[in-house]
């Protein structure tokens, strides 16, 4: 197998339809893109060599080969133009039936073509459910014309998996040969070898993919032409090796035995799949590799000085591997001749291994074989080589071959210098998680609503998002593989003492195979509420929609053909279902009410069922772009004056759209609009501050008008090697795009790049890694992923990611530079901790002492939103901005070329990417347009009293503010003085009908300052008076329009009453808690402040703070309030006993 003739680089204007354009040759595509390239050059191989075949793509989607089914759509119509059909499975096993149905196609005289060549996709675990089919099918074999490939998608490390998986043992327990692809061009090399052995061998061939292999992008030659392969002298057996027509099991396993398998060795010999690489025969130690392994033994060889020359001049030889099952034996035995160690690089199970093991056990001639351990099985108990857990990288490869070659006598300076450099980076890469941005639901996603579970109760989690409740809190514990859902309740049921459990399972799942868990806790009789949660999309692999149409009114009648005994349709309000479509006898309930369907439900004897339907928030946002789903004129907005930072709203809706924002009284909450995605269920949050506005726009400031100045063009870096660029994000904020941006105009500009998403469950909300490496031409580069201390630029969209241990090991001081953006992005932990807090400063130091002035940071999230709208745009800036820094090789004309190939939002990127060049070049005026214009916020304690003595004024009158200072003229302990200033404050200015009355007048003010337009207001509260209660046993909110705002001026100015015996309101119970509280808080000061000493300074502290976790309204106060009430009495136990740990008392 050889290349024809030499790459010549396009002289052509590069468009995106290259990817799909065979008069192209050098095009820069993924490895999915590649899948679809490679069909369609197979099919024009076919058309010239005489052939009329056809072509077959199905399979199911699964990270890293969750997008194939996109782009194959895509595709559709270059596919359909070659002749190919693209038809995404049901599940996996039912996929690759179908595909061997395809080779089946012209046995009985039936088929439209000569054959049918088809390829198969999926995701490690799906082979394994595919294991039956893939043993009978590869058996049975393959058409003269037609062939099969199974693309496998391993995750090695479960960065996106409920499991750490490797496929290459699946295919080789069904006899299938295992190609291994090291990056996207042998993505297409490999595919087509694969097309031609399984015509020749009568065998299916497994692609092996992997994230460092197919989850990049590269420049390649995609020639049609540029793979000739041999046909080997080879002896078939009797009507040779395809499939035949009433061929019995017993004759299709010897024919794999005795035949297919050394057919399939005999043409890996013939077109030298497997080849010397460096190193001539002679040499005494070899180093052997496949795929992202042997990226990584290049890159390590590298790492220690270690070039082709060198490798020569020590006697070194290395192989690579690209058949790992079955392995050419005579060519390995060829590169083997008087080797006297060979050094196998595998991560995983051991499958080269152990066939070179295998190969020379009756000739060992004295040749050692190194791999998983130092030896044979003798040293099983020794430490280990290159482990089977997890995976190798280049840095770990290079001190383990390091150290054997100093133990074989080959240990030069260079060798000796590269792994103290190594050992230097490792010592840097020492730092610690200061925070962490786990996954986390979407803003607005269903499942913030849908996997809440009523007290008392548990759930088991399942595949899809929603899996992302077991760290939610939310008494969900436990999974299944996809499928399974449910089943392990019929086995543990009978040994629990609970009687029910709920579970939960995505439609997509259900879809897949999960139905059929259904019917088996059906069948078993057991006790359970399954909780079919449909957002019309696979939301966890980009949104896909579920093969044949499944709708919700489908299921429930599925449900009830299998013997649900209760159904309940659980459905948003803004997307009610027809109920039409429907069977009648079932029930019907708004989301509010899925509290109480749950508790009905679980007291139910045997299987029932919830169908929740809400659409997916992420699908809901691109389907509005596109003008494809309702986008109501709707805007939530907090009036922080009311609001008091209870998180009511946050625990309501579980919506990461709702951040804190800090103010003169204390910590509050705000809407991100950019980040919001129009749910409202925050507003279920028992709190006044909220209005909706309908007709608002998003305001930019005036400084959006800002016009640029020329700006001058920075000095490129010059290119040494690989020029590495790491990126940082926040998943589904657009900074994958920004490494395909850089891909892409690196592509343009005539160099070589390669570049590597690291996102997977991640793109919810988690941290994203984007790994670049840019190069003079594409074969400089090796392994795409950055190793330890070898970034030389980081373009940070996210503080806690960009200064997370993982990216601040990639720096190395004196090399990296990096432009982080500063903004605190708030992780989902601040729905459940009303106190959490981002740790910035120690976040900005981390980066600091490792960077130095090689740093830059400054609030792009900001910078966008004022200057653009819309904070999406902030990691262009960010971008624009690592580039006038002089971080990244490449023209800006090359840049802004490939940002209008992107077609997304052309203008606005290409601006967004000028306004990171000019808040480079310009600081200062960057700061000033950021910088918030409100007032100061009080810094020193006595602004601190003076603001709260004003505030008061206003609130009541002088009188309340002189009740106030003269508690605190007693105090003359600086630190109690200030903690009784806020603590008093907070109790005496208890937010009564009256006062949100006065803070509510403001409201539309606020909003103006946030939005534009004629906007109508619409005010969201649960008057005292007129409010029923709810099934949660809550006052009920109601909707008000803009004409309360005169009752609201009315009710403002009855202050006076406050109080008094005619106030209305302060009969109720809340007001006379508030009362009591403020009289209870003087008493409680007056007696602790004679037993101040230093032993009971911070209990006292801590007693007189203690008004500020009183915070919120109604039902949510009161709670508070109690949880309050159990900490003063432990805090006066403390004060009175002469002092005790604080942490003590507050248990």
């Amino acid at each position: 197998m050889a290349p024809e003739g030499k790459r010549a680089m396009s002289t052509q204007k590069v468009s995106l339809n290259d990817r799909f354009d065979l008069k192209k040759s050098s095009v820069l595509l993924n490895g999915t893109q590649a899948l679809v390239r490679l069909m369609m050059m197979q099919a024009a191989r076919d058309r010239e060599a005489g052939l009329n075949t056809a072509g077959y793509v199905t399979g199911y989607r699964g990270s890293p080969l969750g997008a194939v089914d996109m782009q194959m759509m895509r595709a559709e119509r270059p596919l359909k133009e070659a002749g190919i059909l693209f038809q995404p499975g049901l599940n996996e096993d039912l996929a690759a039936t179908a595909l061997w149905g395809t080779q089946q196609a012209e046995l009985r005289g039936e088929g439209k073509y000569d054959g049918v060549f088809g390829l198969w996709y999926g995701k490690g675990p799906g082979v394994d459910r595919s294991g039956d089919v893939m043993r009978h099918a590869n058996m049975a074999g393959s058409s003269k014309h037609g062939g099969v490939l199974m693309a496998m998608g391993d995750d090695h490390t479960g960065e996106s998996s409920t499991v750490c998986h490797q496929s290459d043992w699946a295919m080789v327990d069904a006899y299938m040969p295992v190609l291994s692809p090291a990056g996207v061009q042998e993505i297409l090399d490999f595919g087509l070898y694969g097309f031609a052995l399984s015509r020749f061998a009568g065998v299916w061939a497994g692609l092996k993919t992997m994230k460092d292999t197919v989850e990049v992008t590269s420049v390649v030659d995609g020639r049609p032409d540029r793979m000739q392969f041999v046909v080997p002298e080879f002896d078939m057996p009797e009507g040779g090796l395809n499939i035949r027509l009433n061929d019995h099991w017993i004759p299709q396993e010897a024919r794999m035995i005795d035949h297919k398998r050394f057919a399939a060795e005999a043409f890996a010999n013939a077109n030298k799949i497997d080849k010397r690489v460096w190193g001539k025969p002679g040499a005494k130690i070899g180093f052997v590799a496949a795929g992202k392994n042997w990226l990584d033994l290049v890159h390590a060889l590298d790492l220690l000085g270690i070039d082709e020359d060198e490798a020569l001049r020590l006697g070194l030889t290395t192989y690579k591997v690209g058949q790992t099952f079955p392995m050419d034996m005579k060519g390995f035995h060829d590169w083997a001749e008087g080797l006297e160690l060979i050094v196998v690089v595998e991560e995983k199970r051991k499958l080269i291994e152990i066939q070179i093991k295998e190969a020379i056990f009756d000739d060992r001639r004295g040749r050692r074989v190194y791999g998983w351990y130092k030896g044979g099985a003798g040293s099983l108990h020794t430490e280990e080589l290159f482990p089977t857990r997890m995976a190798l990288d280049p840095v770990m490869i290079a001190e383990k071959i390091g150290g054997v070659l100093i133990e074989e006598g080959r240990g030069t300076d260079r060798i000796r210098a590269g792994l103290a450099e190594i050992a230097e980076a490792r010592k840097a890469d020492n730092a610690e998680d200061i925070a962490a941005r786990l996954p986390y639901f979407c803003a607005g996603c269903p499942h913030n609503t849908s996997t809440k579970m009523p007290e008392g109760s548990r759930a088991y989690a399942g595949i899809g998002c929603h899996i992302m409740a077991l760290w939610m809190d939310r008494e969900t514990s436990g999974y299944t593989h996809m499928g399974g859902e449910g089943a392990n309740w019929i086995g543990e049921a009978p040994f629990s003492e609970r009687g029910h459990v709920f579970q939960n399972i995505g439609d997509g799942t259900y879809n897949h195979s999960g139905v059929l868990a259904i019917r088996a806790a059906v069948a078993a009789g057991v006790t359970m509420t399954y909780k079919i949660l449909y957002n019309d999309a696979v939301a966890m692999t980009g949104g896909q929609g579920n093969e044949g149409g499944l709708t919700p009114d489908r299921i429930v009648r599925e449900l009830q053909a299998m013997g649900v005994r209760e159904i309940a349709v659980v459905y948003d309000a803004k997307e009610e279902p027809d109920r039409a479509l429907f069977p009648k006898d079932i029930g019907w309930h708004e989301r509010a009410e899925l509290p109480q369907v749950q508790e009905k439900l679980r007291e139910i004897s045997g299987v029932s069922a919830i169908v929740y339907v809400q659409t997916c928030a992420a699908e809901k946002r691109r389907r509005r772009k596109r003008g494809r789903f309702p986008d109501p004129d709707k805007r939530v907005f907090i009036n922080t004056d009311v609001c008091e930072g209870c998180g009511d709203c946050g625990v309501q809706s579980n919506c990461v759209a709702i951040t804190p924002v800090e103010t003169a009284l204390g910590r509050k909450r705000a809407i991100d609009q950019s980040a919001c995605n129009k749910d409202f269920s925050c507003l279920k949050g028992f709190c006044p501050s909220f209005v909706t506005l309908e007709g608002a726009k998003i305001r930019k400031e005036a400084s959006s008008d800002l016009e640029l100045p020329d700006l001058p063009d920075p000095a490129l870096p010059v290119i040494s090697g690989t020029h590495n660029v790491v990126m940082t994000g926040v998943g589904g904020t657009g900074v994958v795009t920004i490494g395909a941006v850089l891909a892409q105009a690196a592509h343009l500009d005539g160099k070589g790049a390669s570049m590597m998403e690291m996102a997977g469950l991640a793109q919810k909300g988690g941290a994203v890694h984007i790994h670049c490496r840019i190069a003079e031409k594409p074969s400089d580069i090796s392994a795409i992923r950055v190793a330890t201390g070898e970034a030389d630029a980081v373009i940070g969209g996210d503080l806690v990611v960009s200064a997370g241990a993982k990216t601040l090991g990639l720096m190395r001081q004196g090399r990296t530079g990096a432009v982080v953006n500063s903004h605190e992005v708030i992780t989902g932990e601040f729905t459940r901790d009303t106190e959490f807090r981002i740790p910035s400063d120690r976040l900005k130091l981390a980066l600091q002492a490792r960077l130095r002035d090689d740093l830059h940071l400054f609030d792009a999230h900001e910078l966008a939103r004022v200057t653009m709208g819309d904070s999406i745009f902030s990691n262009m800036i960010v971008f624009g901005a690592a580039w006038q820094r002089g971080l990244i090789p490449v023209g800006q004309e090359a840049i802004l070329e490939a940002i209008a190939l992107n077609g997304a939002a052309v203008e606005q990127n290409q601006r967004a990417f000028q306004i990171g060049r000019w808040a480079v070049v310009h600081p200062d005026k960057a700061a000033q347009h950021i910088t918030p214009k409100v007032t100061r916020l009080p810094e020193t304690p006595k602004d601190v009293i003076a603001h709260r003595a004003d505030h008061l004024t206003a609130y009541q009158g002088k009188r309340l503010a002189r009740r106030y200072l003269r508690l605190l003229d007693g105090i003359e302990d600086a630190r109690l003085r200030e903690a009784v200033a806020k603590g008093y404050h907070k109790l005496l200015a208890y937010k009564d009908e009256y006062e949100v009355a006065r803070l509510l007048l403001d409201t539309r003010k606020k909003a103006r300052a946030e939005f534009d337009g004629d906007f109508d207001m619409t005010f969201h509260l649960a008057p005292p008076l007129l409010a029923r209660k709810g099934a949660d046993g809550r006052p009920q909110k109601r909707a008000f329009g803009a004409w309360l705002e005169r009752p609201l001026r009315v009710l403002a100015g009855l202050k006076w009453l406050r109080g008094t015996p005619a106030d209305p309101f302060g009969y109720t119970a809340e007001r006379k808690m508030e009362r009591a509280l403020i009289r209870q808080y003087e008493r409680d000061i007056a007696e602790v402040l004679p037993k101040l000493t230093d032993e009971t300074r911070e209990a006292i502290v801590a007693l007189a703070e203690l008004p500020l976790k009183i915070k919120g309204f109604g039902p949510v106060k009161q709670a508070n309030e109690a949880r309050a009430a159990k900490e003063r009495e432990a805090l006066l136990a403390v004060i009175r006993a002469g002092g005790a740990p604080v942490a003590q008392a507050a248990e």
